[in-house]
């Protein structure tokens, strides 16, 4: 009689059995991806350096879109496990200046609120700032550098110290301040200011790929509110409007296997549809719930040249616009910013 087989201690809290292989596989790429990716910013060679901004970005797309499945408990069964893996992530990719609990507050109000729900107005920061910094922040747009997304990442450091509300989490932002800093300085002191410069690429490489996601999800309205609590008008919004204003922007519908590189986080509709379905299972689920196609399904070839067209529109403008049909039914799907699960804190 054989002896049974033993498993990682940690694998026994995984959500369910058939969790082991893939998440032992994401996050195996995540973290040696991610520490491979850092030694190549490092290497003088245009090859080297090349694969280490590609690979240290993905790994922090990876690492985002494990602290949302870790926000829906899809990883583990136990709700500390889930935390811890969320802000291990959250450090990861650059996100951990406001705690997991709130990352997951914030982004479980969305899905209950049916709404985009954001604790900074940009726009209205944009709107009094000087002209020549608004139409500076018009020209880095304008040239693919994400402004406003590093905008929305500033917040989250300058909140707490200006914001008496706030003041609570000014000991999280200066320790992950701190940290990070100590392992810039280990970055520079390896691979000089070229490998921290490299490292700044692969993090606007890596806002980029989250803002064109993030961009697509929804026609949903847009709130600014001022406290965590502050209620949202719900009026008309049933599961009806929830998925009628929520499309799945895939990587791509004839070869599945590629929105892996998102972690299939594209199958947005079956995801609001059954929130609590872990990442490895929304394929099938999608299928299930709509087929193949479907008005819902935007793959990313439909939405460049929309995220292309309106990237200075999307900046100000209050409406998302529309999705029409037939074959360029994306191009008045202008979009929406700010609304990243990460930053909404």
């Amino acid at each position: 009689m054989g002896l049974p087989k033993m498993k990682p201690v940690w694998s026994y809290d995984l959500k369910e059995e058939a969790a082991f292989i893939p998440t032992l596989l994401v996050l195996g790429y995540v973290s040696l991806g991610h520490a491979l990716g850092l030694c190549l910013l490092t290497q003088a060679g245009i090859g080297s350096a090349s694969l280490g901004v590609l690979l240290t970005a993905h790994s922090m797309v990876l690492a985002a879109y494990l602290i949302h499945e870790a926000a829906h408990m899809t990883l583990f069964r136990h709700p500390r496990h889930n935390a811890f893996l969320g802000e291990i992530m959250a450090f990861l990719c650059g996100a951990a200046y406001a705690s997991f609990d709130r990352i997951r507050h914030m982004h479980l109000r969305h899905h209950r609120d049916r709404a985009d729900v954001g604790r900074f107005d940009y726009k209205a920061l944009l709107r009094q700032l000087p002209v020549p910094l608004r139409r500076a922040v018009y020209v880095l747009e304008w040239a693919y550098i994400p402004a406003i997304e590093l905008i929305m990442q500033f917040q989250l450091l300058v909140r707490p110290f200006i914001n008496p509300v706030e003041h609570d989490r000014r000991g999280r932002v200066v320790g992950v301040l701190l940290a990070r800093g100590a392992l810039f300085t280990l970055l520079t002191s390896i691979g000089g200011l070229r490998a921290l410069a490299l490292y700044a690429l692969a993090w606007g490489l890596f806002l980029t790929v989250m803002h064109f996601f993030d961009a697509f999800h929804h026609t949903f309205d847009q709130y600014f509110v001022a406290d965590d609590e502050e209620k949202v008008s719900m009026e008309g919004k049933d599961r009806e409007y929830e998925q009628a204003n929520t499309y799945s922007n895939v990587v791509s519908v004839r070869w599945p296997w590629l929105n892996l590189l998102t972690l299939n986080f594209g199958y947005h509709n079956a995801h609001h549809q059954r929130a609590a379905t872990p990442w490895y299972r929304l394929p099938a689920l999608h299928r299930e719930l709509y087929g193949e196609a479907g008005l819902q399904l935007m793959p990313l070839s439909e939405l460049l040249r929309t995220f292309h067209r309106h990237r200075l529109r999307r900046i100000l403008d209050e409406d998302y616009g529309a999705v029409g049909t037939g074959d360029r039914r994306a191009d008045n799907f202008v979009g929406a910013h700010g609304v990243s699960f990460l930053t909404v804190v």
